[in-house]
């Protein structure tokens, strides 16, 4: 039974990578290999068009964010006031609880707990707040999110099925229970032809994964809505809102992120967390620092 779920989820895949997206022609021409870069801004400038009617279909990029070491875009960890979240009680007890290597209150690679110091998954939202790169392919029924780092997809849906209903320990789906994900379930739907509204639920929870590199964290009750506005055909804005009342005392947005189309043909960097490499840099500067 495992062998043909895994058989019909890679077959999915495979379909949202090769079925181009509504109005996109395939090209017909050789392609060739360009040298390897990191998904980065563009400085050259293209002629804005009219933006498509309901596609997102491309490579996608916010310029120069880096992997935002600090926070989350809208709510970096710095400690100023205005950045300060609405934490639950327990949601405070349990940031207090979480060592980062970067913000407010980083420690050294010896002390820290970050999940993706073990190579553990980044886990969703986390995804979309490091190495914000991501190529986007979509069909009639979903759309397809490839985060450059560790090289993951996600799937979400569009064919107008109901989102799940959040249960103790997971969710339930046309009446059937399943456990929380990595990426949750997306169910996403156009507001207008250039508007579409994706919201996420059944999140791992959060004794597993954090929200940003700062600690924040986020529970399996969170409700995570995002907006990607197409502006034109070069341009598209991704905003974030997170609602999760195990941490937070309201909802708050952590990103509003101008992505930028770029060159479909360039070869990009994908970065591994490898085990062994982990092992290596504990060895040499993690427990070495700590004494041990």
């Amino acid at each position: 039974m495992l062998y043909r779920v895994m058989m019909l989820t890679a077959g999915l895949v495979a379909a949202a990578l090769l079925a181009p997206a509504e109005g996109v022609a395939q090209n017909t021409s050789p392609g060739k290999w360009s040298p390897q870069v990191a998904i980065r801004g563009q400085d050259a400038v293209k002629e804005r068009k009219p933006a498509p009617r309901r596609n997102i279909n491309g490579m996608w990029n916010a310029q120069r964010l880096g992997n935002q070491s600090g926070g989350v875009q809208l709510k970096p960890n710095n400690g100023r006031p205005e950045n300060a979240l609405p934490y639950t009680p327990y949601g405070l007890e349990l940031y207090k609880k979480h060592k980062p290597l970067e913000g407010l209150d980083s420690v050294s690679p010896a002390f820290n707990n970050d999940p993706r110091t073990k190579c553990e998954p980044l886990g969703f939202p986390r995804w979309n707040h490091y190495d914000v790169g991501v190529q986007i392919f979509q069909d009639e029924h979903k759309i397809a999110m490839l985060y450059n780092y560790d090289n993951r997809w996600r799937l979400i849906w569009t064919d107008g099925r109901s989102l799940p209903t959040v249960v103790d320990g997971g969710v339930e789906a046309d009446g059937e229970f399943r456990d929380t994900r990595w990426f949750g379930y997306s169910v996403g739907k156009w507001l207008d032809d250039y508007t579409l509204e994706v919201v996420t639920v059944g999140i791992m929870p959060d004794d597993r994964a954090w929200l940003d590199n700062t600690g924040r964290p986020i529970s399996e009750q969170a409700r995570i809505t995002e907006r990607f506005r197409r502006i034109d055909s070069e341009t598209l804005e991704w905003s974030e809102t997170i609602d999760d009342p195990k941490i937070y005392t309201r909802p708050w947005e952590t990103m509003k992120l101008p992505m930028t189309l770029q060159d479909s043909g360039i070869d990009q960097i994908t970065r591994y967390c490898s085990p062994s490499e982990i092992e290596r840099y504990n060895t040499t500067f993690g427990d070495a620092a700590s004494g041990k």
